[in-house]
Formats: structure tokens, sequence, C-alpha cells
């Protein structure tokens, strides 16, 4: 896993910071500072260890507690659990996750003056594998808008905050942004999976803020930051978002996430543009009647082996076909059968001369998409309604879309 500023994501996460009261003028002990920070915060399913950093004044007497929010407790401990002052080198050992599932661990430092701070870890199941350290080779999620991944097949899922980092949970860092299922010998995203809605949306403006994922090193991506994919075969290839600029417009940070390489793939100008453009702004459309629309946007090859040439550091494959599979929660009559939820499919060409608001041409259902494609949609679910509803769910294409 690459390591970002861990002072800094301390500070985000785990600063406390109370105001003294306006007359007071003996100190408050709940204006007091302090932070618990561990050197990493996703754990290997193999037990290990590693330290933690606790930062308190000279003097303040301090215990370090742990909490376990997954249910199964006792797996982990401290060593020293109680000091006085800062300590950059407490131990926090922990044992084998033999579960499928992730687990939560939570470090509580109690200071002797002031309030306690938590933070948070997570602890990879038995079948997260983790293959190059800086995302997940298996998601431990259960997100609905993340398709199947499968392990060992050299990719891995890096799931993006709304701060514009890496997120880690709902309690570290809120609300999640979007995924991608990055595939390090291809050098581009074959799907990005995201939830929107009109809170998520927000109503912003596009920033450009044109950089590098900071989830990934430089060196693994194409350098997209002044300029496109550039030219190859007469064609001058764009930097194409996988989740539009305009699904995430609520902050400046969570709109510029979306302008990184793992997000990018190589379209033709037209196609982007135009067509593509166009479904992107009816998939918002459908966003705004729903409770939460799960989107997943991606592209395949169908054998081709055309490239961008190396005007970004490398030869980025051209996809043949683009695809969006949209997984719709609301009130809509159309879904009531089916516990509010319907689905569909589309398939286009990278083609640049698809007449303007010609997507519907190329609808389908999830079925259909994913036969073409190869990838399994909306694995998740079947947790939430059961196995018959969503398997119709992805077989039926309903007139509602």
């Amino acid at each position: 896993m690459r390591r970002f500023s861990w002072r800094s994501l301390a500070l985000a996460t785990g600063l406390l910071t109370l105001l003294l009261p306006a007359c007071e003028k003996e100190e408050d002990s709940d204006s007091y500072v302090a932070f618990v920070t561990p050197r990493k915060t996703l754990l290997e399913a193999a037990a290990g260890s590693c330290f933690v950093e606790v930062d308190v004044a000279e003097g303040i007497s301090w215990a370090l507690n742990l909490e376990y929010p997954s249910g199964e407790a006792g797996w982990a401990s401290v060593d020293p659990s109680t000091g006085k002052g800062p300590l950059g080198n407490v131990r926090l050992r922990y044992g084998e996750n033999e579960g499928e599932s992730s687990r939560m661990l939570v470090l509580v430092l109690v200071p002797g003056k002031g309030s306690p701070v938590r933070f948070e870890l997570e602890q990879l199941g038995a079948s997260a594998h983790v293959i190059n350290h800086y995302g997940y080779d298996v998601a431990p999620m259960d997100w609905l808008e993340l398709p199947a991944m499968t392990a060992d097949d050299g990719r891995e899922l890096l799931v993006h905050a709304m701060d514009g980092g890496k997120y880690y949970s709902k309690a570290q860092n809120g609300v999640r942004n979007w995924s991608c299922y990055w595939d390090y010998e291809e050098h581009l995203s074959p799907w990005v999976a995201y939830p929107l809605n009109n809170s998520i949306k927000g109503s912003g403006s596009r920033s450009n803020a044109w950089g590098y994922d900071p989830l990934l090193p430089t060196e693994l991506q194409p350098n997209l930051t002044n300029n496109s994919y550039g030219w190859s075969n007469g064609e001058g290839w764009t930097r194409g978002h996988q989740i539009p600029s305009a699904d995430r417009l609520a902050t400046y940070a969570a709109n510029a996430s979306t302008f990184v390489p793992t997000n990018m793939t190589p379209q033709q100008y037209d196609f982007n543009c135009e067509i593509w453009a166009d479904l992107e702004g009816k998939v918002r459309a459908y966003a705004a009647q729903s409770d939460t629309l799960y989107v997943v946007t991606g592209c395949c090859f169908e054998n081709s082996t055309m490239t961008t040439g190396t005007n970004s550091g490398f030869a980025v494959k051209v996809p043949t076909h683009y695809f969006k599979v949209l997984l719709y929660k609301g009130p809509a009559t159309a879904a009531s059968a089916t516990d509010g939820y319907m689905a569909a499919g589309y398939l286009l060409p990278h083609d640049k001369d698809i007449a303007f608001d010609n997507y519907k041409d190329y609808i389908m259902s999830v079925d259909e998409l994913e036969a073409r494609t190869g990838f399994d949609f909306f694995p998740n679910l079947i947790k939430k309604i059961g196995q018959d509803k969503a398997d119709k769910i992805e077989s039926t294409l309903l007139s509602w879309w």
C-alpha cells in the first residue's frame, strides 16, 4: 500500500479541537489536542504488527484502548497500552483474519487531559487479496455499484473519497466518491463505479484540475496533466472521463478527483463530446428521479490492439466499445414489483459517427450486457432482495428507460 502523510491523515480524521469559553481565564481541559496514528490503516489478513504514534504533550498521561465494531473481540493488542507524554513506537499486534469478510478495529486514545480520540482501521478478509498494496484485489465491500472482481487478474480496486484521497470508511472520511478497477498492464480502468443522486452530484463548477491519482505512484499512470493521449492512426485521442466531471460538483475536491488517469480512457473527440456526453446527461436525468442510481461505466476491446502511441508515457489500448450499466433504486411504479430496483445497460461502439441522441439504439438488459462484456454486474443485489428478484431485474428491460 502506498504510504500517504499519516500525520496529515490523523489531523484530518483524528484531531479534536474545542474552543475555550469566552470569559474563562483558566485553561479548559477539553481544549487540549491529542492524536493517535497507526503507520498503516489497511491491515492484511495474515497476522502481523505495526507501530502506532501517540502524540500528547510532555507530562500528559494516556491510555490506549481497542474497540471491535465488527463483533469479534480480542484479536488485537497494543503494547504499551498506557504511558505518559508522546510515544512513537507503540506496537499494535493483530491476529489472522480467517473469515471471508473484512473486520474493523478502533484505536481509542484517552488522554489524561482533553477528550478521547478515535482512529478506525480495517483488516482484510481471507478472500480479499492484495497484489500491489495500492488497492484491493477483491473488494471486501458489498456496495451495490461494484461489479464482481477476479483474484490475481492483474487489476486492483481503488476507492476514492470525496476529499480527493483514498476512501477508508464512513466513520473516517464520510461518503465514498468513486471506485475503479485499475489494470496495471493496460494503464487504464476497464470500469469505474459510483453512486449518483442530486445530493452527491451537487451544483458547483468544473475544476479542470488535471493531475495524478494520489492512490497510485505517478510512474504507473499515463501523464495526462497537460495534454491528451495524443495521436495515432490519424486520430486524436481525448481524455474521456468515465465518471463525468458533471456527476461530482458538490465540492472542488470531489470534482478534481475525477481529473486523474485512473478515470480516463482514450476517446475520439466527436464521440466524447456528442453521443457519449448525451448519454451522460441522460444518466443524470435518471439519477434525479431516483433515491440513488448505481452506475458502472467502462470499456472493452473485442481483440483490438490499437494503441494511442506514447504521448502520455504509455501506449494505452484504445477501446472498441464503451458501456454504461445502471441500477435504479427509488419510487418509480415500474420498479415496485422488485422492491424499488430496476436496471438497464448500454453498449456503444467507439464510433464518432453515431448520431447525437441515438443512445437508445444501444440499450439492453443487464444480462445481455454481461454476455457482451464478460463482466458480472451488481452481484451484491442478491443480498438485498434475493436471487429471484435480482435475476428478474437483470433479465428484464423495462419501458421506463
